[in-house]
This record gives structure tokens, C-alpha cells and sequence, in this order.
């Protein structure tokens, strides 16, 4: 079934409208949850330390079985609002409904970390990082997902992720507005036969997406580390993919990056169900550039600042720390490094020679002042 033509025309007749921006909590899924109790099945698990409730959701019955999970980390949201479009694209095309539940049997967590999601923070309530927690299993809520991938039985896992807006495409001035990974199953990193399956998998989303976002796609360093859960799934047999959503320009509700999320989980569905997956064409996962740490969110360039020497001309390197100020993200700026020429790129970069500025000493290039220069300029 050729679905990506039509879905990628289609995709704001199936966008979830109600769920937008970076937070994005169990009280926001809740209702949308509820919406599709008729249609999908959708059950309580269990709790998380805070006793908020974690949901699966089972579509079709189909031999093909896919196991995907979102929000792992609580503050990295874009994920699940691509799920969330990926259920209404089930739900309201019948075609693609009627494919799914005959080829496959999908078993959804859309939110594994729901006091992380509150909080917004990476960690749960616990301060774990869920991802390190695979082996010790020490938390509620990793138990709750070890114990869905061993009753499920999935002939492959999705891994949800967000990324930080540092990544570069390789080497270059390009975001990494999607990035993915097939986790390595030992130190040596071998290139195993459950690997090459998602390689091959990742090569044909990649494929997809370079007709939208051409050389805005990485490809994650494969350290191996047994703790993260992708890692040790792997080992256990299962070709686990890795999804992380990045930086997409001017993107910082990742909107935009959300779109390509959900074209990448229908090519990933539509690839699975239309091939027999031998990892054969596992090469295209190679011609992935590297993911390097190239970018800042802003670099103000040849800005003039005031030393014992005078007037000098510095590059200033400047991130967006995403905070929770009032039930909303706000992203605060913070300076992280001041150099006479910075060989990064900036996603916003601006020449102070072309700004009337008067010159700042480096102790007053606080969060206040450049939050706002930069809403003056």
C-alpha cells in the first residue's frame, strides 16, 4: 500500500489540532486517549512513582508487531504529538485504518514518564534517567515497559526521542532536524543481523525525508551502553530504531519538526508492511551523516564588548535554556562562550556591525540583558 504520497498531502486533515507546543502532560493526552476508547484498545498498565497513570494502546491484529514508546524523558514531547497525529491518521482514513489492522499489531506507550512530563524534566520523579535504567530496572516505570516488551513479543521497537537544537548534519551548516539510530548490541559495535533490519528500515525513512528536509537528517553515534534501554532491546533480539526529533529553523514549538516525525513513523509502518526485512539493503544507513555538535541557537557575531583594553570585538555563543515558567516553556537565554571568532553556526546569527549597539561590559551579558536585546532586535 503506497501511503506516503498521500499522507505527506494530506497531513493537516490528520494533524491532532488540541495537542500543540513543547509541554505536553498526561492531563493534555488524557481526553485524547478517551476519544478513541471506542476504537482502539487502550488500558491502564500501571503507575508512576507519583501514581499517574501510564496507557497502552493496541491497534490491529496483525502478524507484524511493532512496540513504540514516547516520552521516556519528560521533557521531550515532539514525539508524542507525532504519535498522537499518527492515531487520528488510523482512526479517521479508512484505508490506512483497514491496512493496519490487518498487517499489523501495534502496542503504543505515549507517555512513559508522565511525572517528567509535569515537571518538565528529562529525569522522573526519582531523578532517573529512565534510559540508564534498563538493567537495574529500579523504577515503576521501566518495570511497566520491560514487562509490555516481554508480553508483547515486538518484531521491532520504536524509540522516541527529542534532540538538543546543537546537532548538525555531519559536518555542515545543517540542522539535524530528524535524526535515528540503530543501537549497537555489544562494545565492538558489530554490525549484527538484527541491526542491518533496522538499518535497512532507517535507509528508507531517510529516503522519505530527504524529499522535505534534504540534508537535515543524522545519524547517532552507536556507543554502546547496555543501561539505555534501545541498547539492551537490541541485545535481546528485537531491531530497535531510534527517533529523535531536532531543530527545524525558526521551529522552537517543533511544529514543523512533528510533521516530519509522523511522515517518518508512516514510512516506517508502510516500508515494514510492504517488505520482507533481511537487511540486506542496510548500506543507505552508512550515507547518513554523523551527527556533529555544530550550532548554537544564537551567535551574535563582532558584538562590541568593553574590556581594560578597550573596545573589542567578540563572537557570542548563546543557548535557550527551556524552562517551565507558569504552565509554558519559555526559553531563557544564557551565554556560553565569548570568543574573537566562533567556528560554529548559529540558527539565528546576527552582525552587530549592521545593528546600532552600544558597547556592554562581558559582566552585564546576563539572561535579562539578552533577553532584551533580543527582543529589540
Amino acid at each position: 500500500m503506497d501511503l506516503i504520497t498521500f499522507y505527506t498531502t494530506a497531513y493537516s486533515t490528520y494533524k491532532e489540532t488540541k495537542i500543540t507546543g513543547r509541554y505536553l502532560t498526561q492531563l493534555d493526552i488524557e481526553p485524547i486517549l478517551k476519544k478513541y476508547e471506542a476504537a482502539f484498545k487502550i488500558s491502564h498498565i500501571g503507575n508512576s512513582v507519583l501514581q499517574k497513570p501510564i496507557h497502552t494502546i493496541y491497534i490491529g491484529n496483525g502478524k507484524k508487531r511493532i512496540l513504540m514508546w514516547s516520552q521516556m524523558h519528560g521533557n521531550e514531547s515532539t514525539t508524542t504529538k507525532a504519535v498522537l497525529d499518527l492515531l487520528c491518521f488510523i482512526q479517521n482514513n479508512e484505508a490506512f485504518r483497514t491496512y493496519i489492522i490487518n498487517n499489523f499489531t501495534l502496542c503504543i506507550i505515549p507517555m512513559l514518564n508522565p511525572d517528567g512530563a509535569a515537571a518538565y524534566t528529562r529525569v522522573n520523579s526519582n531523578e532517573v534517567d529512565l534510559n540508564r535504567d534498563a538493567q537495574n530496572l529500579s523504577q515503576p516505570e521501566s518495570r511497566l515497559l520491560r514487562n509490555v516488551f516481554n508480553e508483547f513479543e515486538p518484531h521491532f521497537c520504536f524509540n522516541l526521542h527529542d534532540q538538543r537544537t546543537i546537532f548538525s548534519a555531519g559536518k555542515s551548516r545543517h540542522p539535524a532536524t530528524v535524526s535515528f539510530l540503530t543501537p549497537a548490541e555489544d562494545k565492538e559495535r558489530k554490525v549484527t543481523a538484527n541491526r542491518r533490519k533496522s538499518m535497512e528500515v532507517i535507509a528508507a525513512i531517510d529516503k522519505i525525508l530527504q524529499k522535505f528536509i534534504p540534508k537535515q537528517v543524522g545519524r547517532y553515534d552507536d556507543g554502546f551502553n547496555l543501561n539505555c534501554v534501545g541498547d539492551t532491546f537490541q541485545s535481546m533480539g528485537v531491531p530497535t530504531i531510534l527517533f529523535e526529533s531536532g531543530h527545524f529553523p525558526d521551529d522552537y514549538e517543533r511544529e514543523e519538526t512533528r510533521k516530519y516525525i509522523a511522515y517518518a513513523l508512516v514510512a516506517a509502518i508502510n516500508y515494514i508492511g510492504e517488505t520482507e526485512i533481511t537487511g540486506k539493503k542496510y548500506h543507505g544507513y552508512f550515507e547518513i551523516p554523523e551527527n556533529d555538535k555544530l550550532f548554537y541557537d544564537v551567535i551574535l557575531r563582532k558584538f562590541p564588548v568593553k574590556t581594560k583594553n578597550g573596545i573589542e570585538y567578540k563572537d557570542i555563543a548563546v543557548f535557550f535554556k527551556e524552562t517551565l515558567l507558569n504552565d509554558k516553556i519559555e526559553f531563557i537565554p544564557s551565554v556560553e562562550h565569548i570568543e574573537p571568532h566562533l567556528h560554529f553556526y548559529g540558527h539565528k546569527e546576527l552582525t552587530m556591525s549592521k545593528i546600532e549597539v552600544a558597547p556592554v561590559e562581558i559582566d552585564r551579558l546576563n539572561n535579562s540583558y539578552l533577553t532584551e536585546f533580543l527582543k529589540k532586535i
